[in-house]
């Protein structure tokens, strides 16, 4: 059986613009403690979370489309592999669904035989499903909150 890499989906009312511009404001619905550029192709941005912390690229960005970063480095100290981050993506697809907008969320290279995958998915749904969707509905996202 092939592994499968983390997903979820949000629905909104609001369009692909409000979106996408939703997702490329990290600090507002990740975390404040980001140093870098999260808003524009070859940007390099760095999550810092004190004794956790993960490097990111932003690889590809298609406006009101598509966004993957990839993890360039990581350390996470709670786990048995601390960099099991590292060489992994992060990708957002934005379509349209009938008078909705969708955001996929992937993290690709994540999967339930991953060392962190029960905190991690955890945690992404927090950021996806109550941080960046409160971001695009209300303007006003939950970052740095442990989900």
């Amino acid at each position: 059986m092939e592994p499968y890499d983390f997903t979820t989906t949000i629905s909104v009312k609001q369009s692909r613009q409000e979106v996408f511009a939703a997702v490329r404001d990290a600090r507002a619905w990740w975390s404040r403690h980001i140093e870098g550029g999260t808003s524009e192709r070859c940007d390099n941005f760095r999550v810092n979370f004190g004794t956790h912390w993960w490097a990111f690229e932003i690889e590809e960005m298609i406006p009101y489309e598509r966004i993957v970063w990839r993890v360039t480095d990581s350390h996470m100290p709670w786990n048995n592999h601390k960099t099991e981050w590292t060489g992994t993506k992060i990708s957002f697809e934005i379509s349209e669904q009938g008078d909705n907008t969708c955001m996929q969320f992937t993290h690709i290279g994540l999967h339930p035989s991953s060392d962190c995958y029960n905190a991690c998915s955890k945690g992404w749904i927090g950021y996806i499903h109550l941080s960046l969707a409160a971001l695009i509905r209300t303007g006003k996202g939950t970052p740095d909150v442990a989900y």
